[in-house]
């Protein structure tokens, strides 16, 4: 069934376990998320980032995904990762995205609030839930422009505060698409964070974290894990494998076929994680 973030993240906030929010990039990978979370059955976040919206639009990537969250028996979220433009998110927003993301955390801090209430603003009128980012996740490759700026608690209270939006996104440490667990966690700074927010918090760059910080990490507020580089990986290595092992044939959904079970496994793989 399709939900927003409120419908999963509160719950998880107070709890010891977390919603793994997967980076999807075409039908046969967000299925077999769908398929994972219904073998484990467990709540799941189908997410589109830029590279994504850029392809496919954000009318095009909904109606690709969002009969797959309507059609399965647990609560699946869809949801716009990092957008940085107000038009692409309410585009979003009117194609049936249930959730969306407003990165603003390359603006002054006014700046952040205000253009996230605003946002906010419009998605809560359409049943749409809102996360945001304070501080800022920088990228081990690719997206230069992101700068690497490490939460402050205080500016976290204000703009949980003053932006009214529904979870927030933490610059602790994380890093995205690592590639490997080298991720060092700076757990005081998040604890100090947790102080002062109340909202539910989110990590990105869980591929480049080590499980067992990740098992500490589930236990505080932070109630979304984005993940993308592991299932990336699942996907891509175990692709050529097959192509390469059958260089006659050519069909795209022979491969792909192939291919998903792999991308499932390390799915459930996360959802054991998490849980």
């Amino acid at each position: 069934m399709l939900v927003n973030l409120n419908d999963v993240l509160p719950q998880a906030a107070e709890s010891d376990y977390a919603v793994p929010c997967f980076n999807v990039f075409g039908y046969e990978d967000a299925r077999a998320v769908v398929d994972a979370a219904e073998t484990v059955q467990k709540p799941v976040i189908l997410a589109c980032n830029k590279d994504v919206i850029d392809f496919y639009g954000p009318v095009v990537a909904a109606t690709m995904f969002i009969e797959l969250a309507k059609n399965s028996s647990q609560k699946v979220v869809l949801h716009l990762d990092h957008t940085y433009e107000e038009h692409i998110v309410y585009q979003a927003i009117k194609a049936g995205f249930s959730s969306v993301m407003f990165d603003g955390s390359q603006l002054p801090l006014a700046d952040n609030i205000a253009r996230t209430k605003k946002v906010v603003e419009v998605a809560h009128a359409c049943g749409v839930s809102v996360e945001g980012e304070i501080g800022s996740v920088p990228y081990q490759e690719g997206r230069d422009h992101i700068k690497t700026i490490d939460t402050s608690p205080l500016e976290a209270q204000q703009y949980a505060d003053q932006s009214n939006l529904d979870c927030i996104a933490l610059s602790v440490g994380n890093v995205h698409r690592l590639t490997e667990p080298t991720s060092i966690i700076d757990f005081k700074l998040l604890g100090e964070i947790e102080t002062l927010v109340t909202k539910p918090l989110v990590i990105h760059g869980t591929s480049g974290i080590r499980d067992e910080d990740i098992i500490k990490l589930k236990k505080t507020r932070v109630s979304k894990f984005n993940i993308g580089t592991c299932l990336r990986q699942a996907l891509g290595h175990n692709l050529r494998d097959y192509m390469n092992a059958e260089k006659g044939k050519f069909d795209r959904l022979y491969f792909m076929q192939k291919a998903m079970p792999h991308v499932r496994k390390e799915a459930i793989r996360c959802f054991e994680l998490l849980s």
